[in-house]
C-alpha cells in the first residue's frame, strides 16, 4: 500500500519527487536491461489490501466493470456498495524474465524507496528524503538520479545467478 503522508508540506514534496523518481528509475532499469541477460516487461496491476479474499476481489472487479456501463442511478448504487468493500490501488510492475525464472518488481515501491528516507514496505509513517530537494524547493536532480541509480543497481545485483 502507498505510504501515508499526514503533513501537507511533506505531501507537496512527495508530489514534487514522485514523477521525476519514476522517470529516473525506469531509465536506469532500461540501461541495465540493455546489458543484462534478463528481459523486462511492464504491466499495470491492481494491489489489493492485505487479507482480501478471491471472492471479494471478484465481486469488486465485477462491480467496477458494471460501473463503466451503468446508468446514473445504477452508478450511485454501485458506488455505495463499493464504498463498503476493499478497493485496490493501481500498481505498476516490472517483470524480469530469464529462461525459466521470473521476478516481479513493484516500481512504485522502488520509487517510494527513492523519495522517502529509510522506506520499508508497509511503513505507516514516512519522511521525505530532503536531500533530494534543493535550496529553492525544486528537485535536486543530481541527488535524485544518484539515489535512483543506486537502488536500481541493488535490485539487479540481487537477482538470482
Amino acid at each position: 500500500m502507498p505510504p501515508k503522508i499526514n503533513n501537507s508540506a511533506a505531501w507537496d514534496q512527495a508530489e514534487l519527487l514522485m514523477q521525476p523518481a519514476f522517470i529516473r528509475v525506469v531509465d536506469h532499469i532500461r540501461k541495465l536491461l540493455d546489458v543484462s541477460s534478463w528481459t523486462g516487461t511492464y504491466q499495470d496491476v491492481l494491489i489489493w489490501p492485505t487479507g482480501t479474499t478471491d471472492e471479494t476481489k471478484a465481486i469488486v472487479t465485477n462491480l467496477l466493470q458494471e460501473l463503466e456501463a451503468a446508468t446514473p442511478e445504477q452508478a450511485l448504487e454501485i458506488r455505495e456498495t463499493l464504498s463498503r468493500l476493499p478497493i485496490p490501488h493501481p500498481g505498476y510492475h516490472l517483470y524480469l524474465h530469464r529462461q525459466e525464472q521470473q521476478i516481479s518488481i513493484d516500481l512504485w515501491e522502488l520509487c517510494y524507496r527513492v523519495c522517502f528516507r529509510n522506506y520499508i514496505s508497509g511503513d505507516e509513517t514516512v519522511d521525505i528524503d530532503t536531500d533530494l530537494i534543493d535550496e529553492n524547493d525544486d528537485v535536486d536532480w543530481q541527488n535524485l538520479d544518484t539515489k535512483a541509480q543506486e537502488l536500481v543497481e541493488q535490485v539487479f545485483a540481487n537477482l538470482p545467478e
